[in-house]
């Protein structure tokens, strides 16, 4: 598996990752990303954006990169920049097919994107990645199992899926939704010939939302890589917006409420790898002290209590607005 690659790593930040959802596009629903991007949310702005938080990553010792079919160009801009540096060939890339990209470079859009995972979606897509990234696609995943996706029980999706596996490409899925623990349960149990098809997961979790921490535990238990997104949930954990529990534990620790939100993830022992969803290389720095961040008992504790209803926290985040 290209995580062996991550474990065999020794840099402070090699449990934590970039993804990119939130500088492929001009629309994200992250609070405070008008601020972050500013008015120029053209391609050659994000364009550059993207190189110089890549370059700011691996110059600070992140070696997993997450991106997905969805994220308006991220695959495209990801690719440019593994081409401009020949040397970032330790950097282990993950994508993601299922969710197509329906925006049209708009911030106005009434969809941003449209979710298929049929077995045509998956060759598809899987043809445009092809043809990005290439050999360097290292996991290609599900993007956002819920219980009642048809990919659970698509047995010639599965055959495809078990056939790329064979040719050297690790398979993996994300969830999303109030119902991840099923969801997660459920693609563990699948099977071709006898094997489990999927290697790594990647779940919401994050201080408000912590409700598929026990399905993930048993997804490591049974030999998946768990990669962990939206830490920061959406930007709810970040100032100014953080609650004024983490902000006490921030001011304890000397850093950022960012910080010590993404650390309260890295201190699972589940967790393989966390993803920042920085849009800015400041914010990039500063969710990297993360690494720095030694929560003790009572700290997680107060942190630990900030956790909301599922069905509560994930009616907010479907309310987010698309900036």
């Amino acid at each position: 598996m290209p995580f062996a690659r991550l474990a065999a790593a020794t840099t402070p930040t090699c449990h934590l990752g970039l993804g990119l959802a939130a500088v492929g596009r001009p629309g994200y629903l992250t609070l405070g990303r008008d601020r972050d991007l500013g008015p120029d949310r053209g391609a050659g702005a994000l364009r550059t954006r993207t190189a110089e938080l890549l370059d700011a990553a691996y110059a600070q010792g992140v070696r997993y990169v997450d991106t997905a079919r969805s994220y308006g160009r991220a695959e495209e801009f990801l690719a440019e920049w593994l081409r401009s540096r020949p040397d970032a060939d330790d950097v282990v890339v993950g994508s993601k097919w299922g969710y197509t990209y329906t925006a049209d470079w708009s911030t106005e859009a009434e969809r941003h994107e449209v979710k298929d995972h049929s077995l045509a979606a998956y060759r598809r897509q899987r043809t445009e990645t092809d043809g990005l990234l290439g050999d360097r696609l290292d996991l290609y995943q599900i993007h956002s199992l819920t219980p009642d996706s048809p990919a659970l029980a698509d047995r010639e999706l599965h055959a495809a899926l078990a056939e790329a596996a064979a040719g050297g490409l690790t398979v993996g899925f994300s969830t999303s939704g109030p119902d991840q623990a099923a969801a997660i349960r459920a693609a563990l149990a699948v099977t071709v010939g006898g094997e489990p098809l999927f290697r790594t997961v990647q779940a919401t979790y994050n201080a408000l939302e912590t409700s598929a921490g026990p399905a993930l535990a048993e997804a490591h238990d049974a030999g998946l890589t768990v990669i962990v997104k939206e830490g920061m949930a959406n930007g709810r954990l970040a100032a100014p917006h953080a609650p004024s529990a983490l902000w006490a534990v921030a001011d304890e620790t000397g850093l950022g409420c960012d910080a010590v939100a993404l650390a309260l993830v890295l201190r699972q022992p589940w967790a393989g790898v966390t993803l920042s969803g920085a849009a800015t290389t400041a914010q990039l720095g500063s969710n990297l002290h993360a690494a720095a961040v030694d929560l003790d008992e009572d700290q997680a504790a107060r942190l630990d209590a900030l956790a909301e209803d599922p069905r509560a926290y994930w009616d907010q985040r479907g309310r987010l607005p698309w900036h």
